[in-house]
C-alpha cells in the first residue's frame, strides 16, 4: 500500500499553468506527498532511424529531412524537460516536504498525461485551465478537458487566485448519492485544511436526480426527507473532519446550481463526481463534471473512486 499521496503535475510554462502551481497551497494538500511534474512536447518521435517511414519519391521531394524532423523533436522534449525541472524546483520550495521528480516525453498532450497518470499510478492530476508556451500547444481548453472526461484518475482543473490573500479556504462539494459524489466528498475530508475553512455541501435537485434518489434509496420516505438525510450525513462527515460545514439544497440544473453558488459564495475550489448516478443519463460525465469544470471560476477537482486494483 502507498505511504505518500502521489501527484502528476502537468505544466506547459503557461500562465495557467504557474496558477496551476500556486493554486497547490490551497488544495488541502498533505505536508508529505510524491509529486511528477510532466511536460509533454507537442511532437512524434520515432525510436530509431530505422524507423523512418517509406515516402513515395514524388513525396520525398517535397518532404523535409526525417533527421532534420527527428532533431528538432528531440530538441523540443528536451525544452520540455529544462521547464518540466524548473518548474519542480519552484514546488520544492513552496513543499520542501515533498519528493518531487521532472519528466518530458513527446505526445500528444493530453494522451501524454493520461498514459503517464496510469503508469505511475497518480492518486491526483494536476492540470491548468488552458495555456500556451513557446515550445508548443499544451493544456488549451481542449487538452484540458479531455483529461478531465478520458482519465482513469482524479483530476484537479487548477485555476489559481493570486489575488487571493485570506489562509481560510471555501470549498463547494456537489452531491447527488452516487459512488462518485462520496469519492468527492471522502476527498475533502482526508485533505488538510486550515484552521476555520469552511465547507458547503450542494444537492443541486432536478427532477431526474429526485426520482432517481427516490427509487433507489428513499422509496418509504418523502423526497424532501430522502434528500435531506442525504446532505446532512455529508455535513457531519466534514464538521467531523475539522471543517466549518453547511448543507445547501436548490432545485435546478446542476450544472448552473453549483457554478453558480462557488462564484457566490467566492469559492476556492469546487469537489464534483467523475460520473452521477449511473440511471441518470444527464448525470454521466461529459455533462454534469465536464461543464463545471469548463464554466466555474475556481479550480475543479472531479473526483473517481479509488481503484480496487492498486495499493
Amino acid at each position: 500500500m502507498k505511504d505518500k499521496m502521489r501527484m502528476l503535475i502537468a505544466y506547459d510554462g503557461s500562465q495557467c499553468a504557474d496558477a496551476a502551481l500556486d493554486d497547490l497551497t490551497r488544495a488541502g494538500l498533505p505536508r508529505e506527498a510524491e509529486a511528477l511534474v510532466l511536460s509533454v512536447a507537442d511532437v512524434w518521435l520515432w525510436s530509431t532511424a530505422g524507423d523512418e517511414p517509406v515516402l513515395p519519391a514524388t513525396a520525398r521531394i517535397y518532404a523535409r529531412s526525417w533527421n532534420e524532423e527527428r532533431e528538432e523533436a528531440i530538441q523540443a522534449v528536451e525544452e520540455a524537460r529544462a521547464m518540466a525541472e524548473r518548474a519542480s524546483e519552484r514546488i520544492k520550495s513552496m513543499f520542501p516536504e515533498w519528493e518531487v521528480h521532472a519528466e518530458a516525453s513527446g505526445d500528444s498532450p493530453a494522451w501524454g498525461v493520461i498514459k503517464e497518470a496510469d503508469r505511475w499510478k497518480a492518486d491526483l492530476v494536476v492540470v491548468g485551465s488552458h495555456g500556451h508556451s513557446a515550445i508548443g500547444r499544451f493544456f488549451l481548453g481542449s487538452v484540458s478537458q479531455k483529461v478531465v472526461t478520458e482519465a482513469h484518475r482524479p483530476v484537479r482543473i487548477a485555476r489559481g487566485r493570486p489575488w487571493q490573500k485570506d489562509p481560510i479556504v471555501r470549498i463547494v462539494i456537489g452531491v447527488d448519492g452516487s459512488p462518485d459524489s462520496e469519492a468527492a466528498l471522502d476527498a475533502v475530508a482526508k485533505r488538510s485544511w486550515p484552521e476555520g475553512s469552511e465547507a458547503r455541501v450542494v444537492a443541486a435537485l432536478d427532477n431526474a436526480i429526485l426520482t432517481a434518489l427516490d427509487w433507489i434509496e428513499f422509496e418509504d420516505e418523502d423526497e424532501s426527507a430522502g434528500v435531506h438525510r442525504m446532505i446532512d450525513a455529508a455535513v457531519e462527515k466534514l464538521r467531523a473532519a475539522g471543517l466549518i460545514a453547511s448543507p445547501v439544497v436548490k432545485r435546478g440544473d446542476p450544472r448552473r446550481v453549483l457554478v453558480s453558488e462557488a462564484e457566490e459564495w467566492g469559492a476556492d475550489s469546487l469537489f464534483v463526481g467523475a460520473r452521477g448516478l449511473r440511471r441518470v443519463e444527464r448525470f454521466l460525465i461529459g455533462s454534469v463534471s465536464a461543464a463545471v469544470a469548463a464554466r466555474a471560476h475556481c479550480s475543479v477537482e472531479v473526483a473517481r473512486p479509488s481503484r480496487k486494483d492498486e495499493g
